[in-house]
């Protein structure tokens, strides 16, 4: 595992791009050409829709905020649990989470139904360290599925979508197209129709899942899959679901299979 050493920094300006999603418009930012790395056919990442100044944020660790999270995290994978056992006793150095990121979520025999990165690492917390479950959101939950996630950077996402996991593919392909909320909008028409326009002061982008837990310049934080898919149903006027129920776990899959192919980037950085 390579040894973290992170710059004390300012918090980064929040970007302002508040407001009602109202309108689609051609975007005045052209997106690169020169950004292979971060596609895979008609796959873009969220970072080629990224202004450069964004994207040299991610690239260089010690300027990348996120990592002030992944260093917590290091640092709680080493700490004992009530009954005196970490993450690390079990899988000693954290090299051995290489992969694991780019195939959650993952179908859970136990319970009968997908579960995701964040819930896992829950799972573990209270069954092999005696702790407690960690709440959704909070600075040690985000901290080390950032660590976690981070091994897996630059593998390809390979989420398992056939045999069990089949119908909860299609639970969140059928979310992915469904039109909810007082605006009457499904995700596709967003990240879809128009992946590469503008709404309002934001570019969209294709909506993929490769880069989270990412740290949002207008959050000023780092934040998990689930607080952006709250957001966007937030901001369609729909009543969002609770981080981590079965619909946004489902979702997430869904989400995911679209981008098979593209690298992890976590923890990334966007607008």
């Amino acid at each position: 595992m390579t040894k973290m050493t992170i710059l004390k920094r300012s918090k980064l300006l929040a970007a302002a791009l508040g407001g009602m999603m109202i309108g689609f418009g051609t975007a005045n930012t052209v997106v690169a050409d020169d950004l292979a790395a971060f596609k895979v056919g008609d796959k873009h990442s969220g970072y080629v829709y990224t202004a450069k100044e964004t994207r040299a944020l991610q690239d260089d660790d010690f300027e990348n905020p996120a990592m002030l999270w992944v260093e917590e995290g290091e640092a709680l994978w080493s700490k004992a649990g009530p009954n005196g056992k970490s993450c690390a006793s079990c899988h000693e150095d954290a090299a051995a989470m290489k992969g694991v990121a780019a195939v959650y979520p993952k179908y859970d025999a136990k319970n009968k139904k997908m579960i995701n990165i964040e819930q896992m690492i829950n799972r573990e917390i209270v069954e092999k360290t005696g702790g407690k479950a960690l709440k959704w959101e909070s600075k040690p939950l985000l901290a080390l599925t950032a660590f976690v996630s981070l091994q897996s950077r630059g593998m390809p996402v390979a989420v398992k979508t056939d045999g069990e996991a089949a119908p909860f593919l299609a639970k969140g392909k059928a979310f992915f197209y469904k039109r909810r909320g007082q605006l009457d909008m499904a995700c596709k028409h967003c990240h879809e129709d128009n992946a590469g326009n503008m709404i309002r002061a934001d570019l969209l982008s294709q909506g993929q899942a490769n880069g989270f837990p990412t740290y949002r310049l207008k959050w000023q934080k780092i934040g998990s899959l689930h607080r952006r898919f709250r957001g966007c149903n937030k901001n369609i006027r729909a009543k969002p679901f609770k981080a981590g129920s079965d619909e946004y776990v489902n979702l997430e899959l869904y989400v995911k299979s679209r981008g098979a192919g593209l690298n992890m980037e976590a923890p990334s950085v966007r607008r």
